[in-house]
Parts: structure tokens; sequence; C-alpha cells
């Protein structure tokens, strides 16, 4: 089972008190610092739920699956998440 957007919308305005609206534009803005933070190499904390910081991946030897040939796979960066005490407790349960 998942939860989308719209069930997410919903879930927190009933718990806030917020409307829909507002929690929509709350959890677009919430989503927007992320992503530019992120962006700009800078971490982002919510103590106790999640962490999320930019990493470079270093230049890497791969494989086609298609064909079993050796291919370079280009430095970059990702993301890594990493689970708060809260959230750990909560899916320990």
């Amino acid at each position: 089972m998942s939860l989308n957007k719209s069930e997410l919308v919903s879930a927190i305005a009933s718990k806030s008190g917020l409307t829909k609206t507002d929690t929509e534009k709350a959890i677009d803005a919430f989503q927007e610092v992320l992503i530019e933070s992120l962006a700009s190499g800078e971490a982002v904390k919510v103590t106790g739920l999640f962490s999320a910081e930019r990493v470079e991946r270093a230049e890497r030897t791969g494989r086609n699956p298609r064909t079993g040939e050796e291919i370079i796979i280009p430095a970059n960066f990702g993301v890594k998440l990493s689970a708060g005490s809260l959230l750990k407790k909560a899916v320990a349960k």
C-alpha cells in the first residue's frame, strides 16, 4: 500500500485543521525548498524524521545488460536519504 500526494494532502489537512488547498501549497513549498537546497549542495534535516544530502558518485565501469559490453558511467550526483529516530521507531513496530 502506498500513499499518493492527494491522499497525503487529505490526511495532513484532517490532522492539522488546514484546508486541502493550504495543505497542498505547504507541501509544494516544502518540495521546492528541498529540491533547491539539495541542488545547491545544502543538506536538509528534519529532526527525528529524515535527513537528505547530495552525494557525489565517482566515474565507474558498468556493463550494457543487452550486449555485455563494458561502458563508462560518468561521475554524477545522487541523493542520500537517512531515516530519523522517530521514523525508525515507527517502522520497527
